[in-house]
């Protein structure tokens, strides 16, 4: 099951899908001028083959049409993934008769350069096929260690942190992104709080980023830093669940969120958080 960084990488791009033409100018990445963005069905499955299933997929208009953006998380070099890209490429390509990019976004700057390098299917010196994926990661996403620049952004900046989860850089970002948010609406700022303390997983920034939020004087500062303070991690994932849900329009009803405040077991809260990222119903999240 994908884990609560590899979902949050690829999903802030759902929740501000205008990162991604923001995050290749500010990379020099070349792409045309977009002029409209929105997310779509990433389900890639035939009637009868396997479940084939992109990380997040998005339609843009630029000055040169349509296209298909594919937007994948990548924990580490995986051969089994060049195969499964290269089939999401030609199937949606022949479906949609679009032009396709594919972004591989990693924590680790190894996989991201093993992501980036040519991925060929065919005859040694005669490939069928060559993929060129743009790949981003610590190596060359930018460190957002300025308060003033990561105003200027603060998708961005959330964004910075993410992909630099693992490196030396993450603590200076996250200095730099707390007092940012506070240039936000509180609802917003609250969110992506809670969308980067999910998005950091199970690293020493983490632990930062909580010590943070329940010492910090940030208005912004949601119920969570409270019960972090006074009931531990068990509550913690518990507003988590909820408050990711309720921002992603998921109905709770009552027997449902009684379920996911009775819960003492963090293993399953985990998994909870991580379904809660994406399901359509809060029934899916207890499937």
């Amino acid at each position: 099951m994908p884990s609560a960084p590899h979902e949050a990488l690829h999903r802030i791009f759902q929740e501000e899908p205008s990162l991604f033409s923001r995050t290749l100018k500010a990379l020099d990445i070349p792409f045309p001028e977009v002029s409209s963005l929105s997310v779509v069905n990433t389900d890639l499955t035939e009637i009868l083959p396997i479940e084939r299933r992109v990380d997040t997929l998005l339609q843009v208009k630029s000055e040169l049409g349509e296209h298909l953006v594919i937007i994948e998380s990548q924990g580490k070099r995986d051969p089994e993934k060049p195969p499964a890209w290269a089939y999401y490429i030609s199937y949606l390509h022949a479906k949609f008769r679009r032009e396709v990019v594919l972004i591989v976004i990693c924590q680790h700057a190894s996989t991201a350069r093993w992501a980036r390098g040519p991925k060929s299917i065919g005859l040694p010196g005669m490939p069928t096929m060559t993929m060129w994926p743009i790949a981003l990661g610590p190596d060359n996403v930018p460190a957002v260690v300025d308060p003033a620049v990561a105003a200027e952004d603060v998708v961005l900046a959330v964004f910075s942190a993410l992909a630099h989860a693992l490196s030396r850089s993450v603590n200076a970002i996250l200095e730099a992104l707390a007092p940012a948010l506070d240039t936000l609406d509180v609802d917003d700022a609250g969110f992506l709080a809670e969308f980067i303390e999910v998005g950091l997983g199970d690293t020493t920034a983490r632990q930062l980023w909580r010590k943070m939020m329940s010492t910090g004087t940030y208005r912004y500062q949601s119920e969570f830093a409270q019960q972090l303070r006074e009931e531990g991690q068990v509550r913690g994932e518990t507003r988590s669940i909820l408050l990711l849900l309720e921002r992603r329009g998921v109905a709770v009803d009552e027997a449902a969120r009684a379920r996911i405040e009775g819960c003492a077991e963090v293993a399953r809260l985990d998994t909870w958080l991580v379904r809660a990222m994406s399901v359509a119903t809060v029934d899916e999240l207890f499937d």
